[in-house]
């Protein structure tokens, strides 16, 4: 016991030096550059991480969970059947200090609530725009189209796109998907404040939610040729008790012919959603 206990606290230790190295600038990098001195965000990025899945610390589950009372499933038992494929993989989060979001206790109630029922609720299963910043850790790539005068980002999971604003253009005038962007340089780093965002989406499939009082500052550094280090600090008085940041490495897709592939997702989920609505509804 006390070898196996050995071997996990250096497993750990290894873990937690592993991630300090990606937080900085190679040694000497000069980061490419625009005429306008501003640093060259162009290309396709990926994160390659398990946010996607739930962006707190957790350990490996099953898809769903398996419901106590006369019933000892969830009804949809295609997605149990799913096995191995279905099930989430553990990881140490991407919450900076490793903890968990500051919800309020009514707050994380729902969040709680939303995971058990993740499979009905889950708007990435309805194939709905993912928001900020979800979209930026999905395993789907993006990619940043920048000039010296705009950015603009398009991910492949739904077609969704943003454009980031150079200068002020006040408030979001409504509620959308993908809320607003409104983009400025601190030095070498794209900060990108993102207000306006629907209540709908959700950080991750555990059920992470927020209100539209949604605030999110983005944060991109070019810290090596084909590394963004990412950061994204999240306020929302509704449901958060002080604002909390999540930060990862984004990696360039550097195969040969590397693009976004089509996956507008949306005639994927026409049955799941209107099926019901047929003159003579498939069986489910």
């Amino acid at each position: 016991m006390k070898t196996i206990c050995t071997a996990a606290a250096l497993v750990a230790g290894i873990g937690i030096l592993a991630t300090g190295p990606a937080a900085a600038q190679t040694a000497g990098f000069e980061p490419p550059r625009l005429s306008n001195g501003n640093p060259d965000l162009n290309g396709i990025w990926q994160a390659l991480n398990a946010a996607h899945y739930d962006v707190e610390p957790h350990i490996a589950r099953p898809a769903m969970q398996l419901r106590q009372g006369p019933r000892s499933m969830l009804p949809d038992v295609p997605v149990l059947r799913l096995g191995a494929v279905g099930a989430v993989p553990g990881s140490m989060g991407v919450i900076e200090g490793g903890g968990r979001i500051p919800y309020t206790p009514e707050a994380r109630a729902r969040k709680e609530e939303n995971q058990a029922n993740w499979v009905d609720r889950d708007p990435e299963i309805k194939c709905y725009m993912p928001g900020v910043p979800r979209a930026t850790y999905m395993p789907y790539p993006f990619q940043i189209f920048q000039n010296e005068n705009n950015i603009f980002i398009a991910y492949e999971f739904a077609g969704a796109v943003r454009d980031i604003y150079l200068e002020d253009v006040g408030p979001a005038e409504t509620d959308s998907w993908m809320g607003q962007s409104v983009g400025r340089w601190e030095g070498d780093t794209l900060v990108v404040e993102v207000t306006g965002q629907s209540d709908q989406t959700w950080f991750d499939r555990a059920g992470s939610h927020h209100t539209n009082q949604l605030h999110v500052v983005e944060r991109y550094t070019l810290i090596g040729p084909n590394h963004i280090q990412y950061e994204a600090t999240m306020e929302d008085p509704n449901v958060f008790t002080e604002p909390w940041t999540i930060s990862m490495p984004l990696y360039r897709r550097m195969e040969s012919g590397a693009r976004l592939m089509d996956f507008k997702c949306v005639e994927f989920v026409e049955e799941l959603l209107f099926g019901d609505l047929r003159r003579n509804p498939l069986p489910r």
